[in-house]
């Protein structure tokens, strides 16, 4: 059982699954055993023995997503795989900020939720937000109780489009307190997302095993191409 679902194509840097095993394997030992027989791209960092009413879901608080945005005006084939390139315009890091700060408390983001859930409605509670830009680079962390299907790809979208001015922030405040969701048509590339972390109330792993294992990208001078 998985702490959440990602679509194809996303990253995962903290995902948290559970699983019930009988047998001779102590815990400390189920990463190596593993790993053996996993491909290459997935790799498990940490086990513990957790109690048989813990879950990877229910008993987390909150799951945080990143997303990267490469904002040069020449693509970079090794940031393409991790990030959604942006070269039409310049995104206004500062308008991505300010929307999202909007958004953060209990509210119902159904507006932002893909067909095909089965959820019964889309409350839920957008914990924290952070922005950053460094050079051609920005980084948008969104951290909530829990996320609808498909909410931080369209989500990132509509942000983009009103920080590249292709669309009113107005407007897009309006599509979201109102569910208007057949209005929102353009998500974000799944290469750019990332699953971060997991949290739960009592901590399972350390930070050094589960905290950010997704590296943050460093440009050089030589590679700042801003608008």
């Amino acid at each position: 059982m998985a702490a959440g679902r990602t679509d194809t194509g996303v990253h995962a840097a903290g995902q948290v699954v559970h699983f019930d095993a009988a047998g001779p394997i102590p815990a400390h030992r189920w990463p190596k055993a593993l790993n053996g027989r996993l491909p290459s791209t997935i790799r498990v960092v940490a086990a513990r023995e957790v109690s048989p009413d813990w879950h990877a879901c229910f008993s987390a608080c909150y799951r945080r997503y990143r997303y990267t945005l490469y904002n040069g005006r020449l693509p970079n084939l090794f940031l393409q795989p991790w990030s959604w390139h942006r070269y039409q315009a310049r995104v206004d890091e500062q308008v991505i900020a300010t929307l999202l700060r909007t958004m953060v408390g209990e509210h119902d983001f159904s507006a932002f939720m893909r067909a095909g859930s089965r959820r019964r409605n889309g409350i839920t509670t957008l914990q924290e937000v952070q922005v950053e830009r460094t050079g051609d680079l920005i980084t948008v962390e969104v951290q909530a109780s829990g996320f609808l299907y498909g909410m931080v790809r369209l989500l990132m979208g509509q942000l983009v489009a009103v920080a590249e001015g292709r669309l009113e922030a107005a407007l897009l405040l309006e599509r979201w307190r109102e569910q208007r969701r057949s209005e929102i048509k353009e998500a974000a590339p799944a290469q750019g997302l990332c699953l971060l972390r997991v949290g739960y109330p009592r901590p399972v792993f350390a930070e050094a095993e589960c905290y950010s294992l997704q590296p943050r990208y460093v440009l050089s001078g030589s590679d700042h191409q801003s608008f």
